[in-house]
């Protein structure tokens, strides 16, 4: 899976770098002293990296958890969202991280400990007000789990933080971790999902519809809150009868009731991350949706993006109260 090893010469010692090392011996290492000097310049390739990503060990300075954008949340007033990676195993070509970063290459940040004690700082400081960090903004959170241990190593400090949230988002299926430990009630397991026509064509390497919908029932009957996140809400002419069947899908496997949340968000991208996207992929079909441009936003237009939410907002309503349902805004 892995063929190259880039370890940054601060964490060459770190125990965390060499387990990631024994799981790839025979990886070719080449040392670094910084991530950036492979990761940041701009004659790569990330289409072609894609296809064989390296993987690079680095360690994080500061930083490690920063105030979630404007309108992403799931009820709480005070978001974070922290990355201990960069980058995700799935090729979704709405996804923004290909417009944001040059390189393909994935990115661990192995200091765990720093990341945990800014978070305990950040709790600290509102000891009676609930505090909510998001996981998998810039990369999958379980998709390499078995590789990362992230999950492992970061379930049992939440669980000392007495108002702490986490959400896991995830379109993975890598949940044996969660698994074998007993579920915690504030950590949002939050799957990505989207209708089996849409998927097909713009969710490369994901696993299935079926597949993740097993995994999320898996984890919901052993007590673990579950969040579904239909985000982005991706355009087709049959749209409406393409997220119907989504839907009924999704509630005929899942419990509605004890849901914990479950958004919605149109498609939308920075305009020099749409750019950059559509050089990279210019026969994407998805490119050519009705799409406009608005105060360096590429969106749908704004009547068909309104259409959508409140569409969809409609159909989930016959299966979920009001107060699971979240939009995310832009």
């Amino acid at each position: 899976m892995i063929d190259t090893l880039y370890i940054e010469a601060a964490v060459a010692g770190h125990s965390r770098t060499a387990a990631i090392r024994a799981r790839f011996p025979r990886a070719r290492v080449v040392e670094c002293a910084r991530y950036g000097e492979v990761f940041n310049p701009r004659a790569q390739n990330f289409r072609l990296q894609k296809q064989r990503p390296a993987l690079i060990l680095a360690e994080k300075y500061r930083k490690f958890a920063l105030p979630a954008p404007a309108g992403y949340g799931i009820g709480g007033t005070r978001n974070y969202y922290f990355s201990h990676m960069l980058n995700c195993l799935y090729d979704c070509r709405y996804c923004f991280l290909q417009g944001m970063y040059q390189s393909a290459n994935y990115v661990l940040f192995v200091n765990f400990e720093d990341f945990q004690r800014e978070i305990d700082q950040i709790c600290a400081e509102t000891p009676n007000e609930a505090v909510y960090f998001f996981s998998g903004y810039d990369c999958d959170s379980l998709a390499l789990e078995p590789i990362t241990g992230f999950a492992e190593q970061f379930l049992p400090f939440f669980e000392t933080l007495p108002n702490a949230w986490l959400e896991l988002r995830t379109k993975s299926t890598q949940i044996r971790s969660l698994l074998t430990r007993r579920p915690w009630p504030r950590c949002v397991v939050a799957f990505s999902l989207a209708p089996d026509a849409v998927a097909e064509q713009v969710e490369a390497k994901a696993p299935s519809l079926a597949k993740r919908l097993e995994a999320a029932a898996k984890l919901q009957q052993q007590g673990w809150p579950i969040g579904l996140r239909f985000d982005p809400l991706i355009y087709q002419h049959d749209y409406r009868e393409q997220y119907r069947t989504l839907f009924q899908q999704v509630f005929a496997t899942l419990d509605a009731e004890n849901l914990h949340s479950v958004s919605l968000g149109a498609f939308r991208l920075p305009e020099a991350y749409f750019k950059k996207m559509h050089k990279l992929y210019p026969d994407e079909r998805l490119f050519a949706s009705p799409l406009q441009t608005s105060a360096g936003l590429v969106s749908y237009r704004a009547d068909l993006e309104q259409s959508m939410i409140a569409d969809c907002s409609e159909m989930l309503r016959q299966y979920l109260d009001e107060a699971q349902l979240f939009r995310c805004m832009p």
